[in-house]
């Protein structure tokens, strides 16, 4: 039997079916036809599932039973590629704006070292108390315990079903290598390319309203009018000066992990628009998926053939 695949169906009143594309293509979508209070969960894929009688003239083949709620599942649900993704990018690269726009097309679980450290000290793991311990006498993490951490969050099962972003992690060859060992690599390194010049504009135009937390740009995203404009503040490393620090520091950092991940990294230029910038991203992330559906379908064809 055909299955559904990234389809989703509504019905606006009785015997009329709507069928929209899913924007998701990662992620199984689940969508009820209500005609009644009663239900019933169908899953067009599965044989072990209530038969629905066929019906040329609808336009899914198949004849909704009247007086029942329909849950359909899409066949993505079977189709899930969990993509396993790293992206790096200096201050001021658009890096979080785009974790934002893949997480939400491609449902990776996000991960940034910095916020699973904060919630590993919160929920008082080991990882956790270690790194307090060291937190506390004003000493860096060791790597390897953020390794330690990375890794037993990539082995749970929300990111084992749904595929991973590692976000700005790792950022020197030692963090990498040490993933290395532990057989964690990526299928793709998304490295976002912005000249230092832009960098630097980008970081010394930010500035932060205390009232609202809203973050302006002097340039490309000015106060609405002259009261906001009027309490706006700078962070103080938000200058020309400790900026160019940071970008000796990150690239310095960064030639070295990229040796590790020379075979898969794909640059991308992050000086476009945003909007821009995740259309290039989407459709090398898009062709990734294609090409890991593909490799998997052939895998399990030549599987069931062996058998």
């Amino acid at each position: 039997m055909a299955c559904l695949s990234n389809l989703s169906i509504s019905v606006s009143r009785p015997n009329t079916t709507t069928i929209s594309q899913s924007p998701h293509p990662n992620r199984p979508i689940s969508v009820s036809i209500t005609t009644t209070s009663q239900s019933e969960r169908f899953n067009p894929c599965c044989s072990s599932s209530r038969s629905l009688h066929s019906d040329p003239q609808h336009p899914l083949g198949r004849k909704f039973i009247s007086r029942r709620l329909i849950t359909v599942r899409s066949s993505a649900a079977m189709e899930v590629v969990p993509l396993k993704i790293m992206i790096s990018g200096a201050p001021a690269s658009g890096k979080g704006t785009q974790c934002e726009f893949i997480k939400s097309k491609y449902g990776l679980v996000h991960i940034a070292a910095g916020d699973l450290l904060r919630a590993e000290i919160a929920s008082g793991s080991e990882n956790g108390k270690r790194a307090k311990e060291y937190m506390e006498k004003g000493e860096l993490v060791p790597d390897e315990i953020v390794v330690m951490m990375v890794k037993d969050r990539l082995i749970q099962k929300d990111v084992q079903e749904n595929g991973w972003l590692l976000d700005g992690y790792p950022r020197s060859v030692s963090q990498a290598t040490a993933l290395e060992e532990l057989h964690i690599r990526p299928d793709l390194f998304i490295l976002l390319d912005v000249s230092e010049e832009i960098l630097v504009e980008r970081v010394v135009g930010r500035r932060l309203d205390p009232v609202t937390g809203k973050i302006y740009h002097l340039k490309y995203s000015p106060p609405e009018n002259e009261e906001i404009a009027a309490r706006l503040t700078q962070r103080f490393d938000d200058t020309e000066e400790k900026v160019k620090l940071r970008l000796v520091t990150y690239h310095k950092n960064l030639e070295s992990v990229l040796s590790i991940y020379n075979d898969v990294i794909v640059k991308v230029d992050g000086s476009l628009p945003k909007e821009e910038v995740f259309e290039r991203i989407d459709a090398i992330l898009s062709a990734l998926r294609q090409k890991k559906l593909k490799t998997d379908s052939t895998s399990s064809f030549a599987t069931g053939v062996a058998h």
